[in-house]
């Protein structure tokens, strides 16, 4: 029986109307992981790099950061970059959740370290499943690090 206390899921996402919608899939799907948002890049970075520090945010890291790439200040490409560049961050699992399915988009972000990449769908059904999918897989079926 595990028992450490759940670590947080960081959302990184500045749409208010995306970020309910998220946690409604959320709580459909009994997430026991309290969830964090941050909505924007530099939020996100002052967390991850400063955790256990700042007044407000755990001192913890987070099990998985869901992060939007169109984001306003720092956006989803940079906090990618930096937090898989960082030697206490990288093993963090990183899921894209963006409107874009450009190609170059997709690319850069495995280029960069991305361990998942998934497009917001417009319905709120198929966004559903796709919350309810990373929800198992990331959480329930794989290992992930303990890195604090």
């Amino acid at each position: 029986m595990n028992t450490f206390p759940l670590k947080p899921v960081l959302v990184v996402e500045d749409s208010a109307e995306d970020f309910t919608a998220l946690g409604r899939a959320f709580r459909k799907h009994a997430l026991q992981n309290p969830v964090l948002r941050c909505e924007d890049g530099d939020q996100a970075l002052a967390y991850l790099q400063g955790y256990g520090k700042a007044v407000g945010w755990p001192a913890t890291l987070p099990a998985i950061v869901l992060l939007d790439l169109n984001l306003p200040g720092t956006d989803g490409r940079a906090v990618l970059d930096i937090l898989k560049k960082d030697p206490l961050l990288h093993s963090i699992p990183v899921i894209v959740f963006s409107t874009s399915s450009s190609s170059r988009d997709i690319e850069d972000c495995y280029r960069l370290g991305a361990n998942s990449y998934l497009t917001k769908p417009i319905e709120y059904a198929a966004l559903e499943e796709k919350i309810r999918l990373t929800i198992h897989y990331w959480l329930n079926a794989s290992e992930l690090p303990r890195l604090n």
